[in-house]
C-alpha cells in the first residue's frame, strides 16, 4: 500500500517572489526520482494582504490577522493537512491564526531557532524587518531557550529596511557592501551566526558568501517542511537531522 503524506497549503503572497522562490526550495531539495517523488500542495499568493509591518509598527489600523485566517481555511478546505507561511514577519500573528486553524502550521521562528540550538549557537544577529525586530520574536523564543539574539543598531536598520523595501521589493539591485558592513558589525559584537530572518533577504543568499556565517530561515523552513511531508531533504549547505524543529505546532 503506498504511504499517503499530508497535502501541504502555503499561505503566501507576504511577500509574492518570497513565496515562489520557497516553493523552488522545496521542489529542489526533495529527494525524487520522478514527478510523484515530490510534496503535493496547493498555494495561496494573497499578495494584497494588509502590510504586516506597517500594522505591527501602529502606522495602519489594516488588520493582516483576517485575511490570513480566510486563506489558511480556504487552504484546508481544499484539503490541506498541514500549512506553512514562508514569511518570518507574519509571524507576529501566529497564535492569532493558529487559534481556530484546524491543521498543524510550521513555525519559521520556532524552527529557525530550535536548528541554531541543535548546533550549539548561544549569541545570532538577526537582518529582518523593523516589525519582526519590534516584536522581540525571535528574541523572545531565544531566552526562553537560554539564547541570545542580537538587533542591528537603529541607524543599521534604517539600512536593512531600505534594502528590503526600497530594492528587493521594488525589484533594484541591491547593494551587498551595506549587508555586508552590518554583519561585520554583528559579528564583531559576538555573533556565531546571521540570521537571514526575513524571506526577502532570503532572495540574497546565493548571492552572499558561502559557509556556515549566515542561516537562512526560508532554507531551514524549507528543510522542515520537506521532513514534515515525510520526504527526505537533499542538497542543503547544512545536514538534516530532523530534528531541530522549535516547537511549532
Amino acid at each position: 500500500m503506498n504511504k499517503t503524506y499530508p497535502l501541504l497549503g502555503i499561505l503566501g503572497g507576504l511577500g509574492p517572489m518570497s513565496t515562489f522562490y520557497f516553493c523552488e526550495l522545496l521542489t529542489a531539495h526533495t529527494a525524487a526520482t520522478c514527478d510523484a517523488d515530490h510534496i503535493d500542495m496547493i498555494i495561496s499568493s494573497r499578495a494584497t494582504t494588509p502590510d504586516r509591518t506597517a500594522f505591527i509598527l501602529g502606522n495602519s489600523r489594516e488588520d493582516p490577522l483576517p485575511v490570513m485566517r480566510r486563506e489558511a481555511l480556504r487552504l484546508t478546505r481544499a484539503g490541506a493537512g498541514l500549512l506553512v507561511i514562508p514569511c518570518n514577519n507574519a509571524h507576529y500573528f501566529y497564535d492569532g491564526l493558529k487559534k481556530d486553524c484546524p491543521v498543524p502550521i510550521l513555525n519559521i521562528i520556532g524552527e529557525t531557532v530550535g536548528f541554531l540550538k541543535s548546533r550549539g549557537v548561544n549569541r545570532f544577529g538577526l537582518l529582518a524587518t523593523e516589525g519582526t525586530v519590534r516584536s522581540d520574536a525571535y528574541g523572545g523564543l531565544c531566552r526562553s531557550m537560554g539564547m541570545e539574539c542580537l538587533y542591528p543598531t537603529p541607524a543599521e536598520q534604517a539600512e536593512i529596511t531600505g534594502l528590503i523595501y526600497r530594492d528587493i521589493k521594488q525589484n533594484r539591485p541591491v547593494d551587498l557592501r551595506i549587508l555586508m558592513r552590518i554583519a561585520d558589525s554583528l559579528q564583531k559584537r559576538g555573533c556565531e551566526r546571521l540570521v537571514l530572518g526575513c524571506t526577502a533577504l532570503s532572495l540574497l543568499k546565493p548571492q552572499l558568501p558561502q559557509g556556515d556565517l549566515f542561516v537562512d530561515s526560508l532554507e531551514i523552513l524549507a528543510m522542515q517542511t520537506i521532513l514534515a511531508c515525510g520526504k527526505h531533504p537533499v542538497g542543503f549547505s547544512f545536514a538534516p537531522s530532523g530534528q531541530e524543529a522549535g516547537g511549532s505546532q
